[in-house]
């Protein structure tokens, strides 16, 4: 197979790792970005000890600065970066009538702002090269909304907007853009939820139970493959049928 640099923003948390792991493991070049270096190096470390060479760089995705000063260091030390996997987010919970500007701003910046950052940097050179993969993880409450999450479903929602459009203007380029939304992962946020919760949650999962972060890493390395060149403009919905569109 062909092997590429990728670039995955958010790569040390649950499904990031999980994505960074499965890419590396098909031979490519994998990079992710951090905030706390002493974090980054412990987990670096670990992938190494598991078999996995992920370079890191320091990079806020929130700052456009950043983001293109991160995209220039992965360039310059790895190469060109052809896949990009937009997975940074955070969330920031509360009702609507007592959200914050800051908790609206937070979520905002970045889960959405941030796609903007990330991408513009390297859509110039992917169509230079006339090739390349944008995939953005989105989430099943940008589908269907969640309580305590407007600020959050907003910005998953819009990852999927940005999906489509790029998508379009893309096409004829070999780049694909295509967006990919987990349901309920067993990640150590979920899993820190308490277990009574998690049940609940499990029960009106059709497959009665939380999906892996390995299996939304698998779909990722489904959308980067080669043989992926005609799926663009699409979401795959990943939630154990929790919730089923059209």
């Amino acid at each position: 197979m062909t092997t590429r640099v990728a670039l995955v923003t958010g790569g040390t948390g649950g499904i990031g790792t999980a994505i960074c792991k499965k890419l590396a493991s098909l031979g490519h070049q994998v990079a992710t970005n951090y905030r706390s270096e002493d974090k980054a190096r412990a987990w670096q470390q670990q992938m190494r000890e598991q078999g996995f060479d992920i370079a890191i760089f320091p990079g806020d995705v929130t700052s456009a600065e950043e983001a293109e000063a991160l995209v220039r260091r992965v360039e310059a030390d790895v190469g060109p970066i052809e896949v990009l996997i937009n997975n940074a987010g955070i969330t920031r919970d509360t009702t609507f009538h007592r959200m914050s500007a800051l908790q609206w701003n937070e979520v905002i910046n970045t889960n959405l702002n941030s796609v903007f950052n990330m991408t513009r940097p390297v859509i110039e050179g992917m169509r230079d090269r006339k090739w390349g993969r944008i995939i953005q993880i989105s989430s099943i409450n940008g589908l269907k909304g969640q309580y305590g999450q407007a600020n959050y479903a907003a910005a998953k929602a819009g990852m999927h907007g940005f999906t489509i459009s790029l998508a379009r203007e893309n096409a004829k380029l070999g780049i694909t853009v295509n967006t990919v939304s987990p349901g309920y992962v067993a990640t150590d946020m979920v899993m820190a939820v308490p277990e009574e919760v998690r049940a609940k949650i499990a029960a009106d999962i059709p497959t009665g139970r939380l999906g892996h972060p390995e299996e939304i890493a698998y779909a990722v390395a489904f959308l980067v493959a080669e043989e992926a060149g005609w799926i663009t403009g699409s979401n795959l919905d990943i939630n154990g049928g929790h919730h089923m569109g059209w």
